[in-house]
Order: C-alpha cells, then structure tokens, then sequence
C-alpha cells in the first residue's frame, strides 16, 4: 500500500484491543489507531474519524457486528471492513460478506496473519482466513445464486475464467477453452482484476481458491 489509512478496532475486550493495536503501531500503512467497544461507538467514530479500515468482532454489547457493518457502509460506503471474530459459523460469514465486509478472519488466526489480512482489505482485497473458506464453499455450494461480495459483481462468463486462471491455467489455453481470442481474455481478466480490487492474477487466484471458486 502506497497510502496510509486510520485503523478502527472494534472489539469489548480491552485486552483484544490493546493486542491488536500493539500489532499495528509499527506497520508502515497504518496512520493512526481508533478503538470503539460497542456498536454505537463503532458507527460514530467510522464517520467521524475518517477511518479507512475496521477490525469487527460480532458478539458485541449493544448488538450485532455485522449490522453495525451495514451502518457503517451505508454511511461511509468507502470504507473496508474486516470480521475479525470467535464465530465460527459459516452462516455469520455469508451474512458478513453480503452485507459488504471485505474479509472474515478468526481470532486465533496467526496475528501476522491478521496484520497481513487487515492490510489486504485495507489495499481493497478480500481476505478469507484459514478454515473460513472451505465453509463458505460449502455454503456456495448449496446457494450458488447467492455470491458474497464481491464476486457477485462478477458476470457468469468471468467467474467461468477466473475459475479457470485460479487453477494455473494461461490466458491462452483459457481461450482455446471458450473459443476466444487471447486479448480477450485478458481484457476479461483486467475487468475481473478490477472489480476484486486486485492487481494481478496471483492475487486473483488466491481469492478465489479461498472462496472454493476453482473449476
């Protein structure tokens, strides 16, 4: 990340905060550091202190993380957030992603890996944590109307491609696949790279070998 970006912590326990705040305070992106306790906190200092990125727990005081998510977008639609929670439930991780969170980790995830998740939202990529994919899939599996975000900006034709690119496949044997030309497939792929918020097919496969999206 070229930029640097004010972290929100959202989280009731103060120990769980000052941890992860510990883990942020020397990463080169991170401009400053905001701690909420509950949802109300977290809605009003998402809008008010121009932050960039939020760490969510679910089980919170006053209510439910991922609604407070869906208040915070619905405010500062800009703004990534990252479910950072104990709940292991893949209908918590389908409700998160539909309502617009970029990523679902859990708490006792590696805490270089939830720097690096948090950074990755941040950048605007999707993140989904070590466990949390193969549920999903299973999840897609029986709902595949119902793509989390954002894949489902996704049309059917780039899904079948980046299904495809994700198992290491060449632009030209995709081609050879669907009978198209090579720069169409990488035209494709450019407009699929962008509605990830990746910048490459690497981080394009990642996600989508994360979310079970492999042909």
């Amino acid at each position: 990340m070229s930029e640097r970006t004010r972290v929100l912590i959202v989280d009731d326990h103060p120990v769980v905060r000052r941890g992860l705040r510990m883990m942020l305070e020397g990463e080169s992106w991170v401009e400053a550091i905001v701690e909420a306790a509950t949802c109300a906190e977290a809605v009003s200092l998402a809008v008010t202190e121009a932050v960039g990125v939020v760490a969510m727990d679910v089980a919170l005081p006053d209510g439910d993380g991922v609604e407070a998510t869906g208040r915070i977008l619905r405010a500062r639609p800009e703004i990534r957030v990252l479910m950072l929670t104990m709940a292991d439930d893949e209908d918590v991780v389908n409700r998160s992603l539909r309502t617009g969170a970029r990523g679902y980790v859990l708490k006792d995830t590696d805490p270089d890996v939830i720097v690096d998740a948090l950074r990755t939202v941040a950048g605007g990529g999707l993140v989904l944590g070590p466990r949390v994919g193969p549920q999903l899939l299973t999840s897609l599996q029986r709902q595949p109307a119902e793509l989390p975000a954002p894949f489902n900006l996704l049309t059917p034709r780039e899904r079948d491609i980046l299904r495809h690119l994700a198992t290491g496949e060449t632009n030209a044997r995709i081609a050879r696949r669907f009978g198209l030309s090579e720069k169409t497939v990488r035209n494709q792929l450019s407009t699929v790279f962008a509605k990830l918020g990746v910048s490459d097919r690497v981080q394009a496969a990642l996600l989508a070998r994360d979310a079970g999206l492999t042909a």
